[in-house]
């Protein structure tokens, strides 16, 4: 039993150099601008999140971690304006998990300056 916890398969990690890797590929022999920094890290972002076979993470040290995962099949969902039951087939999601930083900052207390 320990033995097939140890065989788990691990979930494919890109890290910011990956990013940085990507971002160069994109941007060699071009004039940099801001715009094109920009651009570039999105879509390098992107690209490899469409890379998920089946699930991908990017982690980005103190910013915080994009996952592709995949949600299972529901045999018996029901439509709630029917009341008739459906199948729903598995497919893929996008979660976004904040870093340590973000987290902090999301859990201060909010507080309007306008009132």
């Amino acid at each position: 039993m320990i033995r097939k916890m140890a065989e788990k398969k691990r979930v494919k990690t890109y890290t910011r150099k990956d990013i940085e890797a990507v971002i160069e590929v994109k941007l060699t022999g071009k004039q940099l601008t801001q715009k094109i920094i920009v651009d570039s890290f999105f879509e390098s972002i992107r690209e490899l999140l469409m890379k998920a076979d089946p699930v991908v993470r990017i982690e980005i040290r103190e910013f915080g971690v994009f996952e592709v995962k995949e949600t299972k099949p529901k045999p018996k969902a029901r439509n709630i304006q029917t009341g008739e039951f459906v199948y729903v087939p598995g497919r893929r999601k996008m979660h976004f998990k904040p870093g340590k930083i973000l987290k902090q900052f999301l859990k201060e207390e909010y507080r309007k300056d306008n009132l």
